[in-house]
């Protein structure tokens, strides 16, 4: 790798910094959440206004209660490039998920504000306040509100303390009749870059600190029942048993056995048993199934094979298998263009073929996809820890990020000029 102007390693140390001052902002006595819709949601809008507004930036804060910053180009009104990620947090969280990529396009802006003059579009950073669904279980809400794709039944949806998410947004000085406000139109909008860490150990195990998007799985989430007989455990012999919860055990390791062949995440993170008791075999068992792949394809074919290996074990043991498919979302592939202008930036990095992933994980720039193109720019993470208080990444990486992510914009301004003379 070149060596990284000393301009990249002020800011990242300063990301660094502002990630442990976004770390104390928590709902959790020891750990961090920051959830949608509540004081820590309002308190970090409050700090990333500030930091957002010290570059220069124009702020405000949307429709969906996303916190939202300008940067106008040449002239005024000009269709924005956003780079942008999210603020929220799962529970017991680590610090860098989303919070590091909100922090690199402000850190962005800080570098073209000397020379907006020269930029023939706006850019637009955006802390999306709601990507993980951790109150109300609906993911990537503030960026589905502003691709204007938000969906009516969200309303009736409750938090664990059976507050509707409407009377949330009423509660938070939202209103939720003008959720349409905070939705984009495509003719206002350049592109959409997100930097994220990768969340995963691959970039770690080909010690390359950034990598380039492909695509964004699509999962398929489906909650799952295997309907037995309870009975007393002592006076059933085996024979005679239909124990709900030997089906769910072979469905576990026929999951992993199919993911693992197949060459698809295929998870089982959720098992509950009825009536639960200690001496009585299981006449129900409750289980969850992530399925998500580098094509909807390959998932789907995954996902045949998993229904008929447990539709035939169930037939097997003369138990019944129920099936409701609970989220669906389509695999979405990251832009040409806009990755050609990630790849030039990690090249003055240093890294003239960096490597493509794929990502596993779900992210706002899915939702964007809707109204815009989409990039996406990997930073590598210890051991691929992520949704964990060990999540961590290297300031000298997250300088190398701001380098790619800002020359990224610069072509993308020449590109864009080059077309706009034609």
């Amino acid at each position: 790798m070149t060596g990284v102007p000393m301009t990249f390693d002020a800011a990242a140390a300063r990301i660094m910094t502002r990630c442990d001052e976004l770390a104390a902002i928590s709902a959790l006595p020891a750990g961090i959440l920051r959830a949608y819709l509540t004081q820590e949601h309002q308190r970090h809008n409050e700090l990333a206004a500030a930091w957002m507004a010290e570059v220069g930036m124009e702020t405000w804060q949307d429709a969906a209660g996303n916190q939202c910053a300008r940067l106008e180009g040449r002239e005024p009104g000009l269709p924005a490039l956003i780079i942008a990620s999210h603020l929220d947090t799962v529970p017991d969280a680590g610090r860098y998920d989303g919070i590091m990529g909100v922090l690199l396009g402000i850190e962005t802006a800080r570098l073209l504000t000397p020379y907006a003059r020269d930029l023939p579009f706006a850019v637009e950073v955006i802390a999306y306040a709601d990507e993980e669904g951790t109150r109300f279980g609906a993911t990537l809400l503030g960026s589905r509100a502003m691709a204007g794709t938000w969906d009516p039944a969200w309303w009736e949806a409750l938090d664990a303390e059976g507050i509707s998410m409407a009377q949330a947004f009423w509660d938070f000085g939202l209103d939720p009749e003008r959720i349409d406000d905070a939705a984009r139109s495509p003719e206002d909008l350049v592109g959409y870059l997100e930097a994220h860490i990768e969340q995963g150990p691959y970039l770690e195990a080909d010690q390359r600190p950034l990598g380039l998007v492909s695509s964004i799985a699509g999962a398929r989430r489906f909650r799952l029942a295997i309907l037995g007989e309870a009975r007393h455990a002592g006076g059933t012999p085996y024979e005679r048993r239909r124990d709900a919860l030997v089906g769910a055990a072979q469905a576990v390791l026929d999951v992993e056995r199919i993911g693992r062949e197949r060459g698809v995440i295929a998870t089982v993170g959720q098992l509950e048993t009825r009536p639960g008791a200690v001496n009585v075999v299981p006449g129900e068992a409750d289980f969850s199934l992530d399925l998500r792949a580098e094509s909807d394809a390959l998932r789907d074919a995954a996902w045949q094979e998993i229904h008929a290996a447990l539709a035939g074990f169930c037939a097997q043991r003369h138990l019944e298998l129920v099936v409701e498919e609970i989220h669906a979302a389509s695999t979405v592939s990251c832009s040409p263009r806009l990755t050609r202008a990630l790849a030039a930036g990690v090249a003055v990095t240093g890294d003239t073929d960096p490597i493509t992933l794929y990502s596993r994980a779900g992210h706002d720039a899915m939702a964007m996809a809707a109204v815009t193109e989409i990039g996406m720019l990997f930073t590598r993470c210890e051991d691929g820890i992520s949704h964990h208080p060990e999540e961590n990444v290297l300031a000298a990486d997250v300088a190398l990020a701001l380098q790619a992510l800002q020359e990224a914009v610069w072509v993308l301004a020449r590109e864009h000029g080059e077309r706009a003379r034609r």
